[in-house]
């Protein structure tokens, strides 16, 4: 098959970034498909161009880069230019590439564009990639207010799921979500997916900064939405219960980093600590040495449709997760014994949860277990490379 994926987001291993397209689309390549991702250039990644748009190659991978920058620190009109910019860009190569199948990816919710254009002009096979509820989760988070901007979206939306031969989520929830207000039945949930091997692969602790087994960390984006300034309030309360010795690390970068860090130094939270972005091989360490990862977003019902690559990551790792949200992810960590979900405005809650896990560290040899078993079993990259495949031939063969 030709296939042709619309993704603003891509990244290599070499970037700060989550890897499932490049892993899919490598896995696709070496089964004899071939596979264009058209790109634009996110700031955790590792794509560089200096034309506006460039022929990269990774692994067998074609990669259109658009140089248009993303970066989450950006304001938001910015980053709905991005997006604008992008989806018009792409439209071109929606109109000009072959293909059998073409995926869309999204949020955000523009990168229906291309898919739209390449449905209904050249009669592409349209598989919706779903990553997040756009744009319901704007609209919720207060992002889209107007009440007009908000029918338009929500008709776009339904325009890109009617198009589409399959839809394609990132979680149950997501799959939940679309099915009752859609009532669609050609749509199946694909999750974020771990390099098992890449993260089960015991490395040294890369850091003096932090000792092993002695710190809970994030990895990711630092902003509202992640409930970063939960994990501040978290480090203050186990500084007043004189447990600094347990550390908070931070690895990533974000709209409320400065923000953040200059509270925890003028407060004296020697505890909360962050470090800059790194690439995939450099973060397993510290995944690895953690006694828990955090994975916090702030209490909103969109949000508990979530697929954070952090949480399928740490499992991998053979790491328990402590996260915040109602959904899918609060009934896993149940079910299979891997964390435990804790109250997204709560800090005095995280810090004793964080002190018994530390204090107990032997006690939680069971959950680190449970935790690498069910990532081997339903995360693993090349299992859900697979699943995915097998709906992109399916659409293939279809009439639609």
């Amino acid at each position: 098959m030709k296939i042709v994926y619309f993704y603003q987001y891509f990244s290599t291993p070499k970037g700060a970034w989550g890897t499932r397209v490049y892993e899919f689309a490598k896995d696709w390549v070496e089964q004899g498909h071939e596979v264009t991702v058209v790109s634009s250039i996110y700031s955790k990644s590792d794509l560089t161009a200096t034309k506006l748009i460039e022929d990269q190659y990774f692994e067998g991978i074609h990669v259109k880069v658009l140089n248009v920058v993303i970066d989450n620190k950006q304001s938001f009109y910015k980053r709905i230019w991005t997006f604008i910019l992008y989806s018009i860009l792409s439209s071109y190569f929606a109109l000009t590439l072959k293909a059998d199948v073409v995926i869309a990816s999204s949020g955000p919710i523009t990168v229906g564009l291309p898919g739209l254009l390449a449905h209904y002009i050249r009669g592409r096979k349209l598989v919706f990639e779903t990553r997040d509820l756009w744009p319901e989760g704007a609209i919720e988070l207060g992002v889209i207010r107007n009440p007009l901007m908000k029918k338009i979206s929500y008709w776009f939306e339904k325009l890109c799921y009617k198009a589409s031969s399959y839809i394609v989520t990132l979680s149950p929830g997501m799959t939940q979500d679309i099915q009752r207000r859609f009532d669609i039945d050609r749509i199946d949930d694909v999750t974020n997916a771990a390099n098992i091997k890449l993260f089960s692969t015991l490395v040294p602790c890369p850091n003096k900064v932090v000792e092993p087994r002695k710190y809970a960390i994030y990895t990711g984006n630092i902003g509202m939405v992640n409930n970063s300034n939960w994990l501040l309030e978290g480090a203050k309360v186990l500084k007043r219960l004189g447990r600094s010795d347990i550390k908070i690390l931070l690895i990533g970068e974000g709209q409320q980093r400065e923000e953040l860090e200059e509270r925890a130094k003028k407060e004296g939270i020697t505890n909360f600590i962050r470090l800059g972005l790194m690439p995939k091989n450099q973060l397993v360490g510290y995944v690895q040495h953690a006694f828990v990862s955090l994975v916090p977003l702030k209490g909103t019902p969109v949000l508990d449709t979530s697929s954070p690559n952090k949480f399928f990551e740490s499992l991998a790792a053979g790491v328990p997760v402590i996260q915040n949200t109602q959904g899918w992810m609060k009934s896993f960590l149940n079910e299979h014994e891997v964390g435990f979900t804790l109250d997204p405005n709560d800090p005095e809650q995280l810090a004793n949860k964080l002190i018994w896990m530390h204090d107990n560290f032997d006690d939680m040899q069971q959950m680190r277990a449970n935790a690498l078993n069910v990532a081997t079993r339903f995360f693993d990259k090349d299992y859900l490379a697979s699943k995915m495949l097998k709906i992109l031939e399916e659409v293939h063969r279809s009439s639609k």
